[in-house]
């Protein structure tokens, strides 16, 4: 099994349009690999889950974009739902933040439609992921190369990006992001 005792990994989401179980199956198995998943949104309180498009369960944010950055955390993941990333990907602090993993050589793992704040942080050009397929066009205009199969780890550059397409591939992507936020 994997071992993340003492690393910290932060879970970014809008205040209002993350796809429930692609925060928190993630968020479980960072917990179960012994590693401190942390909540960042854009503003503090609480952010609203959705299951599809039902409202779900509130969640308490650990800490904002304004007072969190890459250096207080091991890894990222970007959770899915329509809203969340396109939410994200207009809010400048959020996408400095996302990029700014990219740019400290950290692990970084999206589901869904979380490659829309990836796309606006100019970090997928060259590299290989996966994605729900309706944004496979616009992962290509950005320089990707999209492809569909439920869990794609791309180690172009000096960080390891793993993603899938939706929740159907939450345990192969737990499990690949664990093991890249172990490394």
């Amino acid at each position: 099994m994997t071992d993340l005792k003492g690393r910290t990994i932060a879970f970014l989401a809008a205040p209002e349009g993350t796809e429930q179980v692609e925060l928190t199956e993630p968020w479980k198995a960072v917990e179960r690999a012994g590693g401190t998943p942390r909540l960042i949104s854009t503003a503090s309180g609480r952010i609203q889950a959705f299951n599809h498009l039902d409202k779900g369960d509130t969640f308490t944010v650990d800490g904002t974009v304004e007072n969190s950055g890459p250096d207080d955390f091991d890894g990222l993941v970007l959770p899915g739902g329509v809203a969340n990333p396109d939410l994200l990907r207009t809010e400048p602090k959020a996408v400095a933040f996302a990029r700014g993993f990219f740019d400290a050589g950290k692990p970084v793992a999206a589901i869904c439609h979380a490659p829309w704040t990836l796309i606006e942080a100019d970090v997928v050009r060259g590299r290989t992921l996966t994605s729900w397929p309706s944004l496979q066009t616009d992962l290509r205009n950005a320089g990707a190369t999209w492809v569909d199969q439920e869990v794609v780890i791309c180690d172009d550059g000096p960080n390891r990006l793993v993603t899938s397409r939706k929740p159907d591939d939450l345990k192969p992507f737990g499990q690949a992001a664990t093991e890249a936020f172990a490394r």
